[in-house]
């Protein structure tokens, strides 16, 4: 496992890092295995885990926190995400900050967040929506500093909307997030347009979230591929959105190289950016953490398969069916 400086905390993460969505908000889920899937990535070397209230109502902060304590004598880094008051999913702009993130909201959801982590303090708080329209709110720097001050939190960072790469560059300067969780994968490529440049220059560090896009760069949808109605993928991946999704899939197959899979070349293309701090991926069974973790050991992309993959760049903006 390689490591990374997580921005400007100071913080070693590694490079690939844990994300816990799919133990709580996806079917087929099963807390035996999640457990076991996080403590193979812990053994693996994996230090870097990034939750959210809103994935099972705490139940994977919950998880966390098991496997947090069980691993006491590592120092293992949690991340976890304040769910918007008005449960609007993504942040409209229309929207005023003080009916999204208020502060007494923000103070309740981190005290629960502590409380199912079963840590003093958040390595990593984050809200989970954002509208940079809110950036220059005296109750935002008011309440991050704040949380600061008391010790709930070390950092704190935003999780920027779907397809919304440069709905933060605002925020960021304002001196008051640390970190950014931002979609970047093959396909996702515009972060790197704008928002990765202002993190580099103000030492922000960027966690790559949604590295496989939600799933179809595994490589094993088809057509027929279905969801239980209560997994956020049969929204996702509707008829609105999976022929789409295939499609440029089938393009991507045939420049997989003979010597690896797609999803080992989807990550290593998210690791092969220096910009990048950690990619979070969903792995709830061991067999997926031994195949995800070997992508760090086995580094960058080459620059001619790079050129290559920048051509699969695939412009979208957020739909109704896509949050």
């Amino acid at each position: 496992m390689k490591y990374r400086r997580l921005g400007r905390t100071g913080i070693e993460v590694s490079d690939i890092a844990h994300g816990l969505w799919g133990m709580s908000g996806w079917s087929g889920s099963e807390e035996r295995k999640s457990l076991q899937a996080l403590q193979l990535a812990v053994d693996l070397g994996c230090n870097f885990f990034d939750s959210a209230w809103a994935y099972g109502n705490g139940n994977s902060d919950r998880l966390l926190g098991q496997i947090l304590s069980r691993n006491s004598g590592k120092r293992l880094y949690a991340a976890s995400k304040i769910p918007p008051m008005n449960n609007k999913w993504p942040a409209p702009p229309q929207e005023k900050y003080s009916n999204v993130f208020p502060s007494a909201h923000v103070f309740k959801y981190a005290h629960l967040i502590l409380e199912k982590l079963g840590t003093k303090s958040i390595d990593l708080l984050q809200f989970h929506v954002w509208d940079d329209t809110w950036a220059g709110e005296p109750e935002f720097r008011e309440t991050v500093e704040k949380l600061k001050k008391d010790g709930l939190i070390r950092f704190f960072g935003l999780s920027l909307n779907r397809w919304q790469p440069e709905n933060g560059i605002q925020a960021l300067h304002t001196g008051l997030v640390d970190v950014v969780q931002v979609i970047y994968n093959i396909f996702d490529q515009a972060p790197e347009d704008k928002l990765f440049p202002v993190c580099e220059k103000l030492n922000i560090g960027v966690i790559a979230r949604v590295p496989l896009d939600e799933g179809s760069l595994g490589a094993k949808m088809t057509a027929d591929t279905k969801f239980p109605p209560d997994d956020w993928r049969a929204k996702y991946f509707g008829p609105e959105n999976l022929p789409k999704t295939l499609a440029h899939v089938e393009k991507l197959r045939a420049v997989v190289p003979p010597s690896m899979n797609m999803p080992e070349m989807a990550l290593r293309f998210i690791l092969s950016n220096p910009a990048v701090s950690t990619t979070i991926v969903g792995m709830r069974e061991p067999d997926h953490v031994r195949k995800n973790v070997a992508a760090s050991d086995a580094g960058p992309l080459d620059a001619a398969l790079l050129r290559t993959l920048k051509a699969h760049r695939w412009e979208r903006t957020a739909q109704r069916w896509s949050d």
